[in-house]
C-alpha cells in the first residue's frame, strides 16, 4: 500500500454559508451538499488537484462519528473533542465517492 491523503475535511458550524464561501468566494467547483437523506450524513465535496478532495462537514456530525463531545463538559473539565481539520486516507478500494 502506498498511503496519501485522500481528503482534508473541515469541521465547520453552518454548512450552508461554509458551502457559499468555498462555492461563490473561492471558485471551488462542487455537487453542493449531498447526503441528506442521513441523520449526520450531510456533506459537501469539493475535488482538488491530485486527486485530493475537500469535504466540508458539520461539527455536530463530525462529533457523532469521532465519538467525541463537541465542548468540554464543564469549565474546569479538559475533554477530548474534534479538531477543526481532518486528514484521511482510503485504505481500501471499494468506496465509492461523488464525483
Amino acid at each position: 500500500m502506498n498511503p496519501r491523503i485522500s481528503f482534508i475535511t473541515q469541521g465547520v458550524d453552518d454548512l450552508e454559508a461554509s458551502l457559499a464561501f468555498y462555492q461563490d468566494g473561492l471558485g471551488l467547483e462542487t455537487q453542493g451538499i449531498v447526503g441528506t437523506e442521513f441523520e449526520y450524513g450531510a456533506v459537501v465535496f469539493f475535488k482538488l488537484e491530485g486527486g485530493l478532495k475537500l469535504a466540508l462537514w458539520p461539527r455536530k456530525s463530525l462529533s457523532k462519528d469521532t465519538c467525541l463531545a463537541l465542548e468540554p463538559a464543564s469549565a474546569t473539565e479538559l475533554t477530548r473533542s474534534p479538531g477543526k481539520i481532518l486528514l484521511s486516507f482510503i485504505c481500501c478500494s471499494n468506496i465509492i465517492l461523488p464525483e
